[in-house]
């Protein structure tokens, strides 16, 4: 009952309630009953005020472009783009205006592998040693019973983004997975970390059990069926698209278009590339349990809670929660909320928010290292939408949270060589090839009074600086090394161990 505060003695005592967005409650079992109800119209006005939204965050953090769409129901209530394609140039962002996802693709893939559940391809529980014979872990007995859910759910034992750093330094798709086995695992199913090349990995079964390849079969089973004509998993793709955003990172305070990544070696984990246009059809399409494209029960296990991946902090903490490829939450309107935000430290910043029980959903792509623009946007929009304001201070909360991601790596980042440092040994002493199975061999070479370190399948070279006795340093690049990284490279005897790669234990090299 709605009691009327304020209201005189013959005041009736109740009131109907206005028009809602929610469901009745009477349709709802416990566990869908939200905290707060959604008048109607209060999307539509969460919409009108999403341009000021966007110019404001424009403005206040110069990245160069973005581009925003919603849905609700199977209705796009907007699909705008602001700002330039690339730095310098005039083409302006539009709806059609392509991006890179980057780890947006695994909500993207999760649903590749849910059309092929639904079709009797695959299950989640599928065993993925049974389509990849070759595929193991460290553990024989993981390696028998890890299954396409265990490794889209982040519950495997790999370590956080294990065989990242292999990408980096130039080792494909095939040859970084045979090296997980090398990994040392944490316990099964029980620890969430996230990791790239697991999704990979379960995607490469999936693959194989369809009987394509996955960028072959993605195309087949959602882009084409759905119309995401400017969607693909293959960077060649993007990088041929007339209409395409370029990435763009900081500079000395501006903004440049300084690297590209290709992400193909992930590509099932961070290489699609799309519109919002196009995303505004997959978007739909999860808003109508999968439509006519996906069983609805091939779909649910994806996007519901499948491990804890945020435990609480607090015991008045709400936790977070991983499904299959799909980040899982219940917000503070009482609403269960499904999303993925991606990010890529050489330019992209990317989001997408779902609120089932309001039908609607909302996508934001950047083309700037990622500072969680996109994520304040749609946190902005799901506060207008849920409470008909913005409740919290997003901008700076996720400003903080991503603050770190920029830090360069290394203990000895951002420090000056000791004064009174040790010699070295004669730098003919550290030549030679020291042997790693997992990274590959490490050249140490001497040219001109100067030592050098190769490494990877295409001998990336790497100056060695001098800094304290047997300790030389390095600057780690790629991906996961943000610029002013710091890496330490000390000798001894035949022994070389590189920080930056020693994270798992794994970076002793021996000669």
């Amino acid at each position: 009952m709605l009691v009327l505060v304020g209201c005189s003695n013959d005041a009736p005592p109740t009131a109907s309630p206005p028009p809602s967005e929610s469901a009745p409650t009477a349709d709802l079992s416990p566990g869908q009953v939200a905290g707060v109800d959604v008048p109607a119209g209060r999307i539509d006005d969460a919409v009108g005020k999403l341009d000021g939204i966007v110019e404001e965050l424009m403005a206040s953090s110069n990245i160069p472009g973005m581009a925003v769409a919603v849905v609700h129901g199977s209705d796009v209530l907007y699909s705008k783009g602001f700002g330039v394609r690339e730095v310098g140039k005039d083409d302006p962002i539009d709806g059609d205006s392509v991006f890179q996802l980057a780890s947006l693709s695994k909500s993207v893939g999760a649903t590749v592998v849910a059309s092929q559940v639904g079709a009797g391809v695959i299950d989640w529980s599928t065993p993925v040693v049974s389509q990849l014979p070759w595929f193991a872990l460290d553990d024989p007995w993981v390696t028998r019973n890890v299954t396409v859910a265990d490794l889209y759910a982040h519950r495997s034992g790999l370590p956080d983004h294990a065989g990242d750093l292999l990408e980096d330094l130039g080792y494909d798709r095939r040859q970084v997975l045979e090296r997980l086995r090398q990994v040392p695992l944490d316990p099964f199913r029980s620890t969430y970390h996230y990791t790239n090349f697991g999704v990979t990995a379960a995607a490469e079964a999936v693959a194989a059990a369809s009987g394509k390849d996955w960028d072959t079969l993605s195309q087949d089973a959602i882009y084409g069926p759905l119309g995401m004509t400017s969607t693909s998993s293959s960077f060649s793709d993007y990088m041929s698209r007339s209409d395409r955003a370029v990435p763009h990172v900081l500079v000395d305070g501006e903004y440049q278009p300084k690297y590209q990544r290709d992400p193909d070696a992930q590509t099932p984990a961070g290489g699609v590339s799309s519109s919002v246009n196009d995303l505004a059809k997959w978007l739909t399409m999860l808003n109508a349990d999968g439509g006519e494209l996906l069983d609805p029960k091939a779909l649910l296990p994806a996007v519901r809670a499948q491990i804890v991946s945020d435990p609480s902090a607090t015991p008045d903490s709400r936790a977070g929660y991983y499904g299959y490829g799909f980040n899982v939450s219940n917000n503070a309107a009482g609403r269960t909320t499904v999303s993925h935000s991606g990010a890529f430290a050489l330019g992209a910043g990317t989001n997408f928010v779902w609120i089932p029980s309001l039908d609607v959903a909302i996508v934001v792509l950047t083309n700037a290292a990622p500072l969680g623009i996109a994520e304040t946007v749609t946190a902005e929009f799901a506060d207008l939408v849920q409470f008909g304001e913005v409740r919290e201070d997003w901008r700076t909360l996720y400003k903080n949270a991503f603050a770190g991601m920029s830090n360069p790596a290394g203990e000895l980042a951002g420090k000056t060589a000791p004064a009174n440092a040790a010699a070295p040994q004669p730098l003919a002493s550290y030549v030679g090839v020291y042997q790693n199975s997992y990274w590959g061999p490490a050249t140490v070479a001497e040219a001109d009074g100067e030592l050098t370190l190769a490494l990877g399948p295409n001998g990336t070279s790497y100056p060695l600086s001098h800094w304290d006795g047997d300790t030389f340093t390095f600057e780690p690049s790629g991906e996961n090394a943000p610029d002013g990284s710091i890496s330490q490279a000390k000798f001894d005897a035949n022994t070389l161990t590189l920080e930056f790669f020693d994270g798992n234990g794994l970076g002793r090299f021996i000669k």
